[in-house]
């Protein structure tokens, strides 16, 4: 049976032969945007490390059953010798406390697999004090003992964490291979969607199966997505007076802030693309941020985007990207969230 995970298909031959050889390392980190496959490779990976049929000695090393009791404990994430650890909900923040417990039980021997893994979901979230109380065990790795963290990139933790581990970059596939797989029925609990859902749905996960899955199960996420870009595009051309309006809105509870800053990345992603191939040849050869060929996230309101893109132009749209992704960042810090909902919608520039 195969690791069964979309595209990460090179990934998954790696760690497979890790496994079969008795090569793997003390510490993996799988790095790409929530909803890409991270914890699912993570867990294939879990299963081949601990599977008796993925045993270097076994006739199929590396390749687990994904039947047994040790596979289908792993996949459910309940197995003894799996650890798994994250902040309470998406966009908290990881303590030290849940790191020394997850130290306590990982200096314990295994009770039933070979190995005991640490799975270390949305590491970016970890508080600064979190990640070093982890730098020890790294540096100091215990045998039979392995961490598996996940997070959305390199940049995003400690480069002493980074240093320490494997890194595997996890890449979004192609929309249209996405959209394939989604009228297929071939991702678990899609059952196959007409071309036109399916090429909707795949251009909102952004190429990520897993945020497509989401999207499916959750229909509100797609309309509340939705909503979002549409208030985004009329603040581009509101005042100061609306955008201070918009601001106290979306910053009246954290989850509400970091949706709303999800889905206006997603705007602002796709008008500067727009801009990049509204650029002329020459520019497209020698700008560094000039693209071709741009698969757009948000299609529904394509039109409008590249009227946006055409005023506001490559480097304005590429200055509010980076000014929302570090507002992303600071959120994450628990900055005052009126505070960051107020400048970063100030800063957008005016259509």
């Amino acid at each position: 049976m195969t690791w069964d995970v979309l595209g990460h298909e090179w990934a998954a031959d790696l760690l497979a032969e890790h496994a079969a050889r008795g090569q793997e390392r003390h510490a993996y980190l799988f790095t790409g945007p929530a909803g890409i496959g991270r914890r699912t490779l993570a867990l294939r990976f879990a299963q081949a490390l601990n599977c008796p049929a993925a045993e270097p000695s076994a006739a199929a090393p590396g390749q687990p059953c994904r039947t047994c009791n040790t596979c289908q404990r792993i996949e459910r994430m309940q197995h003894a010798d799996l650890l798994v650890v994250q902040a309470d909900q998406e966009g908290g923040v990881l303590k030290v406390d849940q790191i020394r417990t997850l130290l306590h039980h990982l200096s314990l021997a295994p009770y039933a697999a070979r190995y005991k893994i640490g799975l270390l979901l949305r590491f970016q979230e970890a508080h600064p004090s979190a990640a070093n109380a982890l730098l020890k065990t790294l540096e100091e790795p215990t045998s039979r003992v392995i961490l598996l963290l996940t997070a959305d990139s390199p940049e995003a933790l400690l480069p002493t964490i980074v240093s320490r581990c494997e890194v595997l970059r996890l890449r979004p596939m192609p929309v249209d291979r996405l959209q394939a797989h989604l009228q297929q029925g071939t991702l678990p609990q899609t059952g196959g969607l007409d071309a036109e859902q399916a090429a909707r749905l795949a251009h909102l996960a952004g190429g990520r199966p897993g945020r497509a899955v989401q999207l499916i199960e959750n229909p509100q996420l797609v309309a509340r997505h939705q909503e979002w870009v549409r208030e985004g595009l009329r603040l581009m051309g509101d005042n100061r007076r609306s955008r201070f309006a918009a601001a106290a809105r979306v910053a009246e509870d954290r989850e509400t802030l970091r949706q709303a800053l999800l889905a206006w990345s997603s705007l602002w992603r796709d008008v500067l693309l727009c801009a990049a191939q509204a650029d002329s040849p020459v520019a497209q050869g020698s700008h560094p941020l000039a693209l071709t060929n741009p698969t757009l996230t948000n299609t529904d309101e394509e039109a409008t985007i590249r009227q946006a893109a055409a005023r506001i132009g490559l480097t304005a749209a590429h200055t509010a990207l980076q000014a929302l992704e570090k507002a992303r960042q600071m959120q994450e810090a628990n900055a005052n969230p009126r505070l960051l909902a107020e400048v970063t919608l100030l800063d957008w520039p005016h259509v």
